[in-house]
């Protein structure tokens, strides 16, 4: 039976292998477009982030910009993606916060970035990850799912989640591995339409209970929708 220590190497290097590069796939050219683009990806593909922020940065290039907008008016740039109304009334008031407690720049601890309207624990450890290069394992729903798929954690929340894999994975390796496994679950390991058999990683790491589990979860809302 092979250790959780091995299974969890045995993973992280073929991640490495697939995904040797790993570019944000947020559009940014700057720390606050990041903390942006992040905050309004939330339930929200990244894809279609990356087609809403130009339109904002347009209308509103600087933080000052920002903050003096009219919520409503960010509202109509962004309205495709999901909770828009809230996102927008965020974003306004982050921009705000910032001018007045961090003179317009990103702050660079979790405290003052989980203070800001609209930022939670993954949002603020991606922005530590990604802008000033700190060690993070920012658990998305890809994230959470994969790991409790792979046996990895118990998936009983993001916060487990997080803790297991920072325990299992060298923290060198955080940055780059989370954004692998995100990768790597869109294209190889969805939460729709998986066939674990032919999966690089659940075809010998997947737990087949959990595995099982999916699938009889999957065939009772498929009955349920009929």
């Amino acid at each position: 039976m092979v250790s959780k220590a091995e299974k969890s190497e045995r993973i992280r290097t073929l991640l490495e292998s697939l995904y040797p590069e790993t570019p944000i796939p947020l559009d940014h050219d700057s720390h606050f477009t990041l903390l942006i683009a992040v905050l309004l990806s939330a339930q929200t593909t990244d894809k279609k982030v990356n087609e809403v922020t130009p339109g904002l940065w347009a209308a509103y290039p600087t933080v000052e910009d920002l903050a003096a907008a009219e919520p409503e008016a960010v509202r109509l740039i962004i309205r495709e993606i999901g909770l828009a109304p809230t996102k927008s009334r965020n974003v306004v008031k982050l921009a705000a916060q910032l001018l007045a407690l961090h003179d317009g720049e990103v702050p660079n601890t979790y405290e003052e970035l989980e203070a800001l309207p609209g930022v939670g624990h993954k949002t603020a450890s991606v922005v530590m990850s990604q802008a000033f290069g700190e060690p993070a394992f920012a658990v998305d729903t890809h994230i959470h799912r994969l790991a409790w798929r792979w046996g990895l954690s118990s998936g009983k929340n993001v916060v487990q989640t997080e803790k297991d894999l920072k325990r299992i994975f060298p923290k060198e390796s955080w940055n780059g591995l989370h954004l692998r496994i995100i990768f790597f679950g869109r294209e190889h390991c969805p939460a729709l339409r998986h066939d674990p058999e032919i999966c690089p990683i659940c075809s010998w790491a997947g737990i087949k209970t959990r595995l099982n589990e999916e699938q009889r979860k999957r065939s009772q809302a498929k009955r349920r929708r009929r």
